[in-house]
């Protein structure tokens, strides 16, 4: 994946120890920038030897968050998440 390209989080409901906020999940974003390799901390939390994989910064506005609800829709958050959780729109 590159910068500037629009993904969506992965709707996954996965038991345990899990790095994707919920509230983002299912959610549409743009890729802020890359930030490089990481070990996955998924498999680090349960003592595994971890992958290396991508990490994004996604930034997402209030109005995909939250819809209607979103007293600012145009603010936007930036999150880290792994590319394992991302897919292209």
């Amino acid at each position: 994946m590159t910068d500037a390209l629009e993904v969506r989080v992965k709707p996954m409901m996965l038991p345990g120890h899990i790095r994707t906020p919920a509230y983002l999940r299912g959610k549409t974003g743009v890729i802020e920038r890359a930030l490089g390799p990481f070990a996955n901390p998924e498999q680090l939390a349960y003592g595994l030897k971890p992958e290396q994989k991508k990490l994004y910064r996604v930034r997402f506005t209030m109005a995909e968050i939250w819809g209607a609800a979103a007293e600012n829709p145009d603010d936007t958050i930036d999150a880290e998440i792994y590319e394992h959780w991302l897919e292209k729109v």
